[in-house]
Order: structure tokens, then C-alpha cells, then sequence
């Protein structure tokens, strides 16, 4: 079962199951999902679209006592959704892991939960490691909401894994990219490649030094899939990202040469994009040791592929929604 399977990573996760020969459930609310991400596979046997929410605790006790794998990726998503409305983002994570956590303990099938990079909050030292410090803003700034609400479901995780023995998994992703990822909730990526191919300015917010790493979709599945396959993960958790950091004024730059694109870049203080008190932050790299070690597994594709898959896409959503106004 993959819940929030109609997401980006979602939904690539299920296009990957499906043809490996696994049987996949999806249950999603589609609050931020979307039924198009799955029309590929709208037909196939082996996939069960379930329309619901993982804080309905009757409907995921009923999908959990049916499978023998979990993938938790149900969540609010992305810096501008979780500024704008961060006591639905704690409330929505935090209930909702509440539910899930509590029916695999009750059914045992191994429970990947997904977290994030942002739980390291303003640690912005040399390569993050499982087992770094987290360094969170105050609990009153809605910026650290996400990392908040992350954080009690890592906890969480591993409380169930101690006091109870229930397989769990902990996964951070760091900034994934590729198709099917939204610019509507503040993704720098397919924002920056929106902008570009329409012709309009690039928005770098702060002075564009501060810097991420970006990881294709599909090398991320990559890793998510050897890590399910791993007797000797429960009860871990595990980086998964690029090391390679680009900084965010340098991929703007890097977007427009791509794209072809005239636009130009300009630089907007946080303020004035998110509100008074938003917290940046300087740099974040993982450390993918981990996860090399007991996998084997490392990215095998480079930035500029990985944003051309985003330049793709976008075009051809344009060109289809061009097709739409004509008709």
C-alpha cells in the first residue's frame, strides 16, 4: 500500500511496483495528489485506486490488515502550503501517522514512513548524517511547522520499533525532482522551469547563495525499492539524496540556459515571499553512506538530465493545455 500513491514520488513508486510484478493500493485523499499522475496505469489489474484519507483510522486498518508493505508518503507538501497553513500541516501529519503507525503495529507489515531533510532544520555544517544534530528555528515561526510534524513521525516510527517490535523504516528525502512535481506549492524546480518556458522572470527569493542538492525521481526509487528489500533496515533510517549542492542562483542560471529561454532573474527578500519572521537556510548536503552501504546504491544521473525530464514535461503540459483553449 502506498498512501499519497496519486503524489509525485507516489506515484512513480507505483509505475515502478506495477512493472516488477507487485500488486499496489493507493489511498489518497487527492488534496495534492492527482488521479492523472496514475491514468497510465487506470486499467491495470494490479493497481487499486482507493479515494480516502489516512486519518480515516476504520478504512486504513481494513487496507493495512491487506498488505505486507506500507510506503507512508501521504503529507502536506512543499514551503508554501506548510507557511501558509501551518496548523493544518501539523495537525494533517501528525494525525495521520498517528493512524497509520498505530495499524501496522496491529497488522506487521513493514512501515516505510517518509520524512524529509528539512528535520535537520539550520544544520548547515559539512554532509548530514543519520545521527546529526537537529538544529530547528523557534516553534513559533511557521517555517519549522513541517520539520515539527516530521520529526514526531520519525519519533514515532522508532517508538513502535523499540517498545513493540513493528518493522519500521525511516526515509529523508532530499529535494527530489523530475516529472509530475507541482510548482503550486512553492517547488523551486518546476517553478523556476514554468517561468521560463512562459518567458517570464525567474523569482530567486533571499540573495540565491543558499544551496540544495537535487536527486532525480527515478534514482530516488531506486533507493526507496532496494531499501524495502532489506531485512536488516527496519528499525533505521536512511538519507536518500544527491551529494552534489548547486546554489539556488546557479540553477536559475542553469534552467534558463537549458530552457532557451530569454527570461531574466530577479532576487525578492523572504519577506516579501513568505511574511515577516521566514527562516532560510545556508546549505543542506546528505550523507548517503548509509544507504550505499547496505544497498549498493548511488545516483546515476546528473542534474542537467534530470531538469530536462522537469523541461519535458512542463512543455508537453503546456502544449496540452494550449490544445485544451484551442478546442
Amino acid at each position: 500500500m502506498i498512501t499519497g500513491g496519486a503524489g509525485f514520488i507516489g506515484s512513480h513508486l507505483v509505475e515502478a511496483i506495477v512493472a516488477a510484478g507487485g500488486r499496489v493500493t493507493v489511498l489518497d485523499d487527492l488534496s495534492t495528489g492527482l488521479e492523472a499522475n496514475l491514468e497510465g496505469l487506470a486499467d491495470d489489474p494490479m493497481l487499486r485506486f482507493v479515494e480516502g484519507s489516512v486519518t480515516d483510522a476504520e478504512l486504513v486498518d481494513r487496507l493495512m490488515a491487506q498488505c505486507d508493505c506500507c510506503l507512508h508518503l501521504a503529507s502536506a507538501v512543499g514551503v508554501e502550503l506548510v507557511v501558509s497553513d501551518p496548523l493544518h500541516t501539523l495537525r494533517q501529519i501528525v494525525h495521520g501517522t498517528d493512524v497509520v503507525l498505530a495499524a501496522a503495529a496491529t497488522y506487521r507489515p513493514r512501515l516505510v514512513f517518509f520524512s524529509t531533510s528539512e528535520v535537520y532544520g539550520k544544520n548547515s555544517g559539512a554532509a548530514l548524517g543519520e545521527d546529526s544534530d537537529r538544529v530547528l528555528g523557534s516553534a513559533a515561526k511557521s517555517r519549522w511547522s513541517y520539520a515539527i510534524a516530521k520529526s514526531y513521525g520519525e519519533s514515532l516510527a522508532h517508538g513502535y520499533h523499540r517498545q513493540h517490535g513493528t518493522d519500521t523504516v525511516v526515509v529523508r528525502l532530499f529535494n527530489t525532482i523530475g516529472p509530475r512535481q507541482r510548482s503550486s506549492y512553492g517547488m523551486v524546480v518546476p517553478r523556476f522551469v514554468q517561468r521560463a518556458i512562459a518567458g517570464d522572470n525567474l523569482l530567486v527569493y533571499g540573495d540565491g547563495s543558499q544551496s540544495r542538492c537535487f536527486l532525480h525521481i527515478a534514482d530516488a526509487v531506486a533507493a526507496i525499492l532496494a531499501i524495502c528489500e532489506q531485512p536488516d533496515a527496519t528499525g533505521r533510517a536512511f538519507n536518500i539524496g544527491n551529494p552534489d549542492p548547486i546554489t539556488i542562483l546557479e540553477l536559475a542560471r542553469r534552467v534558463v540556459q537549458l530552457t532557451g529561454s530569454g527570461s531574466e532573474i530577479s532576487l525578492m527578500p523572504y519577506e516579501q515571499a513568505y511574511g515577516e519572521g521566514f527562516e532560510e537556510l545556508g546549505k543542506r548536503s546528505p550523507d548517503i553512506t548509509a544507504v550505499s552501504e547496505l544497498t549498493g546504491w548511488r545516483p546515476k544521473r546528473a542534474l542537467d538530465e534530470a531538469l530536462l525530464d522537469v523541461v519535458a514535461f512542463q512543455r508537453e503540459q503546456a502544449n496540452a493545455r494550449g490544445a485544451r483553449v484551442r478546442a
